[in-house]
């Protein structure tokens, strides 16, 4: 891993109508931040954990250059579009990538206001989509953390206390293997490249299934314990409660 990497920093979830995916996720159990307006237009609702986070976006109606790849993204269906690795210091980090050979864009400075709390800002090193086939993949610098991880944002009544891993579906995963070292990342062998699951960490497995029960979800059991809702239920991406 780069030495300015520093973790998992967030999934996002990209959906077509974030009205419905706010709901889809209130009724899975979670805590969401209200609604975000980026600089570019995007749109966001946030599901904020310890150190790491789920991002539900929504792009513009007319979105610009920057969302081309996102714009694709959806028009085949919703899912994970990007895995944004947490940084330390976006331009060592874009450094790091152009030293070992790995065509980063350069750093971009993004905000959001948040209500009351006043501007979120964050910048980005972005790679290019055909790095990480079947998602994106950025580094993210948080300059206002205290503004994002709000402790009334981070309490959720499924229990989930944070990103256990990420499962990455590829023929190919060495491919992805030295930008995602030492980090939560599981592979599964697919023909399609994607991110095919988010396995998050909960406290009490059943107060999970009672939640979920009770916002109308099947699920199925797996082996240990664990809870997986299907990607057809939570906006293009399984979800395993564990």
């Amino acid at each position: 891993m780069f030495p300015h990497v520093v973790g998992l920093d967030h999934a996002v979830i990209l959906v077509r109508d974030l009205d419905r995916a706010h709901e889809t996720y209130e009724r899975l159990g979670f805590t969401l931040t209200p609604r975000g307006h980026h600089s570019l237009g995007s749109q966001n609702h946030c599901v904020m954990f310890g150190r790491d986070y789920l991002e539900l976006m929504s792009l513009p109606a007319a979105p610009p250059a920057a969302f081309q790849y996102f714009a694709e993204f959806l028009s085949d269906g919703e899912g994970v579009g990007a895995l944004a690795l947490a940084t330390d210091d976006a331009a060592a980090v874009h450094a790091e990538l152009t030293k070992a050979g790995i065509p980063a864009e350069a750093p971009l400075a993004l905000s959001r206001p948040v209500k009351d709390l006043g501007e979120a800002r964050f910048t980005l090193v972005q790679l290019p989509p055909a790095e990480t086939p079947g998602f994106r993949t950025f580094f993210c610098e948080h300059h206002t953390r205290e503004i994002v991880w709000r402790p009334e944002y981070q309490r959720h009544a499924n229990g989930v206390a944070g990103i256990k891993s990420v499962t990455i579906a590829t023929p190919d995963p060495v491919r992805y293997a030295r930008l995602f070292d030492g980090l939560p990342v599981a592979y599964a062998g697919a023909s399609e490249p994607a991110v095919a699951a988010i396995r998050l960490h909960i406290n009490d497995k059943n107060a999970a299934a009672d939640k979920l029960k009770h916002g109308g979800f099947s699920f199925v059991a797996l082996k240990g314990g664990a809870l997986a809702v299907g990607a057809n239920q939570a906006h293009g991406i399984l979800l395993v409660f564990d």
